[in-house]
């Protein structure tokens, strides 16, 4: 389906930026502990950056974990129901999301438009605040656009990509799976 394919497009070039923000951060947090224990020279501006790039990280991977059903469900509770239990529990999962997703959108939104209304900076100079909150409501709603497309294939009686089936043993989750 052309939704599903556009959906996941989105959502994996998001977890690309994301998986960028983790390795700056490793990088990032690597320089600031060699520069204070080796050199003595702390360095105080990165864990801010740190902690934008946490941010990003979150919020540009979470709509993929979401398009890939790697986030956290009741998976046995799931599994033990039929199958129009099982879609319409996946369902209301979604819409779940997309609630959620929907009043992060909402609160990233206000929150920028009071930072631009104050004029809020960042603690790095000529950095507005607002560039950092502007990754709540994007990461949102990404989340937001993933969750209503799943919602929308699983409503028509379609199958999002990734839905977990039944008689999947193993679980889902990498690690778990000791990859």
């Amino acid at each position: 389906m052309a939704l599903q394919r556009m959906v996941g497009f989105v959502a994996r070039l998001a977890v690309a930026l994301a998986s960028l923000a983790t390795v700056t951060c490793l990088v990032l947090v690597g320089y600031a502990v060699m520069m204070r224990y080796v050199f003595g020279q702390p360095q105080p501006w990165v864990d801010k950056a740190a902690g934008w790039l946490v941010l990003a990280l979150v919020m540009l991977a979470a709509p993929e974990a979401q398009r890939r059903f790697e986030h956290i469900g009741v998976d046995i509770a799931v599994g033990k129901l039929g199958p129009k239990l099982a879609r319409a529990a996946h369902l209301v999962g979604a819409l779940s999301v997309a609630a959620v997703a929907l009043v992060l959108l909402l609160a990233g939104v206000e929150a920028i438009e009071f930072s631009l209304m104050v004029g809020m900076m960042t603690d790095f100079d000529g950095v507005p605040e607002w560039w950092v909150q502007s990754l709540l409501p994007l990461g949102a709603g990404l989340l937001l656009l993933v969750s209503l497309a799943q919602a929308f294939v699983l409503a028509f009686g379609g199958t999002p990509e990734h839905l977990p089936s039944p008689d999947e043993d193993m679980p889902r989750d990498p690690l778990a799976r000791a990859e």
